[in-house]
C-alpha cells in the first residue's frame, strides 16, 4: 500500500542545528525500566523505534553525577567513561535505521535522595527533598554551581563521545536542578542565581550555552522545559513566566521540547484527558522562537498530527506512550496501513514500570520489554512448521491476542465466546466512566482477526467439555476469565466472610453486566475497595451518576494507593471528594446486618455501624476455570478426540491487569510448537 498524501508533510526532513531528523515523528525521552542495570534490553528496544520509523529517538532521562542518583529507580547514566559502551550500544541500534539519537543529561537535584551514592542532595537552597526519605538537600554555593556546570558539559562531551546527536537540557518535571533553579518555590536565593526570573533562569542559560560551546559543533542542544504546572500561581504557567523564560532563551537552543509538569500532568491517562490535552499550553510556542519545536499529547491519529505541523503548531509530532504502544506507528503511516496502528490506550501501565522500578509493559503491545529477553518483535513472529488447529474458548483480552498472534504464525484458528460481543472484561470495563479508549485493546485484535482467512470467529458459543472433545481440534486454550469475589476474601480478610451471603451484596461484574440498577436505593451505597487499583473509584463514579449517596472503604490508606503508579491517584481522589463521596481509610469489614455495615479500625480494632442499603466488594477474583477442569477428568479420551494440549491463559489461571492478560495470549502464541520451551535470556545476573 502507499502513503496517502496528505500525510507527506509527516516525513519531510527537519533540520536541527548541526543535525536533520529524516522524518517529523520523535520519540521523546521516556523512561523504560531498563536504564544501565539492563543495557541489551534498553538498546533493542530504542532500535526497533528506529526500525518502525520514528525519526528521532530518545533515552529516558541519563544521570550526569553520583549526587543525581535516583537508585532504585533504573534510568540512564553517565556518571563517567565507563557508562558510555552502554549508551554507545543504543546509538548504534538508533543509527543502524538511520534515525538519530537524543540522549537527556539530567541532574535530579532535590528530587532524589541518593540511596545508593549516599551523597547530600544539591538544591537551590536548603530544603526537604520531595519524597518520604528523612533528608534534606544543601543549598548549593558558588562552587557547587560551577562544579555542576563542569559534570554537564563532561557528560554532554561523553554523550558525543557515545554517538548521540542531540544532547538535551533538561528543565522539566520538577525533578531537575535546572527547574529547580527556575521555580520560585525552590528558589529561595538572595545572590545572581535567585530572586527575580531573570536571575533564576541565570543557571539555565549558562548550561545551554555551555553546552553548546562543549559539543554544538556536530550534536543539536534541545532544551526540555514544562510550561505549565498547573498549580495556578503556586507555580509556572504558560502565560506568565514559562512564556517569559522561552521568549528570552528563544533562539538559544537548537530545539525545544515542551511539557508539562510534574510527570503526572505531563502523562495524563485517558480518564482524565482527552489527545491532544497539552495543545492549550504549548501553542504559545512557536510564535516567540524559530527554532524547531516538539510537542506530546498522546497522539495517534495522522490527521492530527498533519493539523498540528500545517497550522504552525508544531514541527515534531512528539510521543512516548504512543511510540510504547506501537513502535512502528510512523512505518504505518508512511505505508498507507493506517488501520493497522496499535493505538495507546492511555492507560499508564507502562509508567507503573518505571514507577516500580521494573521494565516496562504495555497493554497493548505485549512484545514492549520483551524484544531482547525473549527476542520479540511487535510486527514479525516466526511461522509455525506443519501448524496444528487451535480451539480458543473466550474472546477476551487473553484469548484475542492468542488468536491473533496464532493466526500470524499460520495456524488455523477457531475462537469462541459464548457472549454475544468480543472483548471479555475489556468491553464491561471500557463501558465504565473513563474507560471508553481500553476499548481499544479489543478492536484492534477483532479487526486483525477480520482480515485473515485462517480465523474463524463464533459468538453466542457456550462450549462444553463434551462439545470440545466432539469438535477434535487438537490444541484447546482456555480463556475463560475471571469474576469479582462477592465474599470479601482479599490482601486484608483471607477467608470468604460469611455475614456477605446476602441480597444486599453486590460484585463489579453485577454492576457491569446488569446496570447499577441492581443496588437498593434504600440507604447509601458502601463501596469496599481491597483491590486497591482501578475498578472501585470507576464504581463510585458510576454509582454516584445514578443519583446515589456513595461512601468509600478501604483498609488502605488512600483511595487507589497501586494507582500512583500508574501517575493517577491523586486525580482519582480528587474525583472522588469533587463528587461528594465519604471516603473511610484504614477500616476492615466487620459485620453486616438489615441496613446496617460494621467496620473496624486498621489499628485499632474498635467497630463501628453505619447505615446500608447496599454494599458492593471489590476485593479479588476467582478465576473461571470448571471448563478446564472438566477437560481434564476427561484427559484419558482426549488422545482418542485428537486433543494433544489443553492450556489456560489470562485471568482464568490467575487474574491480573490486563496487560497482563494480553502477555499471557501472546506468550501462548509465541511456544506454540516448540517442544522446549526456549529459556528468556539475562543480564541481570552476577560476573565474578
Amino acid at each position: 500500500m502507499t502513503r496517502d498524501p496528505r500525510y507527506d508533510v509527516l516525513f519531510e526532513p527537519v533540520k536541527i542545528g548541526p543535525v536533520t531528523a529524516p522524518n517529523r515523528f520523535y520519540q521523546v525521552p521516556h523512561c523504560t525500566g531498563m536504564g544501565y542495570r539492563y543495557p541489551k534490553s534498553e538498546a533493542r528496544l530504542r532500535g526497533i523505534k528506529a526500525e518502525g520509523g520514528w525519526g528521532v529517538v530518545s533515552t529516558q532521562e541519563t544521570e550526569i553525577h553520583p549526587t543525581s542518583d535516583i537508585t532504585p529507580a533504573n534510568e540512564a547514566r553517565l556518571w563517567d567513561d565507563r557508562d558510555i559502551p552502554a549508551l554507545r550500544a543504543v546509538t548504534d541500534a538508533v543509527h543502524e535505521h538511520g534515525s538519530i539519537a537524543a540522549v537527556q543529561l539530567v541532574h535530579n537535584g532535590l528530587h532524589t535522595a541518593n540511596r545508593y551514592s549516599r551523597a547530600i542532595p544539591l538544591a537551590p537552597s536548603n530544603t526537604v527533598i520531595d519524597s518520604d526519605d528523612p533528608v534534606q538537600a544543601r543549598a548549593m554555593d558558588k562552587a557547587d554551581i560551577k562544579a555542576f556546570r563542569r559534570w554537564h558539559v563532561e557528560a554532554a562531551l561523553r554523550a558525543k563521545r557515545a554517538g548521540f546527536d542531540i544532547v538535551y537540557a533538561y528543565a522539566g518535571h520538577d525533578m531537575t536542578l535546572l527547574h529547580h533553579f527556575l521555580l520560585a518555590r525552590h528558589n529561595h536565593r538572595s545572590d545572581e542565581y535567585g530572586g527575580s526570573l531573570e536571575n533564576r533562569m541565570r543557571l539555565f542559560r549558562e548550561v545551554i550555552e555551555d553546552t553548546k560551546e562543549a559539543v554544538g559543533d556536530t550534536c543539536a542542544v534541545a532544551v526540555r522545559m514544562a510550561v505549565d504546572e498547573l498549580l495556578g500561581k503556586e507555580g509556572m504557567q504558560y502565560d506568565a513566566e514559562a512564556h517569559d523564560v522561552i521568549e528570552a532563551l528563544a533562539e538559544l537552543p537548537d530545539l525545544w521540547d515542551v511539557n508539562l509538569s510534574g510527570w503526572s500532568n505531563d502523562s495524563q491517562t485517558s480518564r482524565f484527558s482527552n489527545e491532544g490535552f497539552q495543545e492549550h499550553y504549548t501553542s504559545f510556542v512557536k510564535s516567540v522562537t524559530t527554532k524547531p519545536v516538539v510537542g506530546v499529547g498522546r497522539y495517534t491519529s495522522p490527521d492530527t498530527m498533519v493539523r498540528l505541523i500545517n497550522k504552525g503548531q508544531l514541527d515534531f509530532i512528539g510521543a512516548a506512550r504512543p511510540s510504547i504502544a506501537d513502535p512502528f506507528l510512523p512505518k504505518k503511516i508512511e505505508n498507507g496501513r493506517i488501520e493497522d496502528i496499535r493505538e495507546c490506550i492511555g492507560c499508564n501501565i507502562c509508567t507503573a514500570g518505571d514507577n516500580t522500578c521494573v521494565p516496562m509493559r504495555c497493554t497493548q503491545n505485549p512484545t514492549i520489554g520483551e524484544e531482547w529477553r525473549r527476542d520479540w518483535h511487535p510486527e514479525i513472529i516466526t511461522k509455525l512448521d506443519k501448524p496444528k488447529p487451535y480451539l480458543i474458548v473466550g474472546g477476551g483480552p487473553a484469548g484475542l491476542e492468542a488468536a491473533r498472534a496464532l493466526t500470524q504464525r499460520g495456524a488455523e484458528v477457531v475462537l469462541a465466546d459464548k457472549a454475544d460481543v468480543w472483548g471479555g472484561r475489556v468491553t464491561a470495563e471500557s463501558n465504565l466512566p473513563g474507560l471508553n479508549a481500553w476499548g481499544r485493546v479489543r478492536d484492534w485484535r477483532v479487526w486483525q482477526l477480520q482480515q485473515v482467512a485462517n480465523a474463524q470467529m463464533y459468538l453466542n458459543s457456550h462450549l462444553s467439555a463434551q462439545d470440545i472433545m466432539d469438535y477434535a481440534i487438537p490444541n484447546v486454550v482456555i480463556a475463560t476469565g475471571a469474576k469479582w469475589r462477592k465474599n470479601g476474601q482479599g490482601r486484608v480478610h483471607r477467608t470468604p466472610l460469611p455475614f456477605l451471603n446476602n441480597d444486599h451484596v453486590f460484585t463489579p461484574d453485577d454492576l457491569m453486566i446488569k446496570g447499577v440498577n441492581v443496588i437498593s436505593s434504600n440507604g447509601p451505597v458502601i463501596i469496599y475497595d481491597d483491590d486497591r487499583f482501578y475498578m472501585a473509584s470507576v464504581l463510585a463514579e458510576l454509582v454516584v451518576s445514578a443519583g446515589h449517596e456513595v461512601v468509600f472503604v478501604t483498609p488502605a490508606p488512600i483511595v487507589a494507593p497501586w494507582s500512583e503508579n500508574t501517575l493517577e491517584q491523586t486525580r482519582i481522589q480528587t474525583r472522588l471528594i469533587e463528587l461528594g463521596v465519604e471516603i473511610m481509610p484504614m477500616k476492615h469489614l466487620a459485620g453486616m446486618s438489615e441496613g446496617r455495615l460494621s467496620v473496624s479500625c486498621a489499628y485499632s480494632g474498635q467497630v463501628q455501624e453505619m447505615a446500608c442499603g447496599s454494599l458492593i466488594t471489590v476485593t479479588s477474583r476467582t478465576p473461571e476455570d470448571k471448563l478446564c477442569a472438566e477437560l481434564t477428568v476427561l484427559r484419558s479420551d482426549w488422545a482418542d478426540a485428537g486433543i494433544k494440549s489443553v492450556k489456560r491463559i489470562g485471568d482464568c489461571i490467575a487474574p491480573g491487569i490486563i496487560a497482563a492478560a494480553v502477555q499471557s495470549g501472546h506468550l501462548y502464541a509465541q511456544e506454540a510448537g516448540f517442544d522446549a520451551v526456549p529459556e528468556p535470556k539475562r543480564e541481570d545476573y552476577g560476573r565474578i
